[in-house]
């Protein structure tokens, strides 16, 4: 615990500046989850799929803000960085949590 507690305001900067450079995608997210709930049944797979690709490209930045970190850190603090900055991102960003670790 204490080895992400070291991370901890690193990573929750770094997912501040997320949230506001990447506003707008933040947004499509919420905004094409609710076209997908309100889409009647013929339209509603296409929908999910516009829904998938914003959660896909925000999971993307997030992944390239970890990569990027992590990759100045020897394997062992790479290994609790990322595990801190995926808890973290999924806890604040839930709908994009799970499609980060499979990035």
């Amino acid at each position: 615990m204490i080895f992400r507690r070291r991370f901890a305001d690193l990573v929750s900067r770094q997912l501040d500046l997320f949230a506001s450079e990447h506003a707008d995608l933040l947004e499509d997210v919420e905004l094409y989850l609710r076209l997908y709930n309100e889409a009647p049944r013929d339209e509603a797979e296409e929908r999910y799929g516009d829904y998938v690709y914003r959660v896909d490209l925000a999971a993307e930045a997030l992944a390239e803000i970890r990569n990027t970190y992590a990759r100045t850190l020897d394997e062992h603090a790479a290994d609790e960085y990322e595990r801190t900055f995926e808890k973290a991102a999924a806890k604040r960003f839930p709908r994009i949590g799970s499609a980060l670790r499979e990035i």
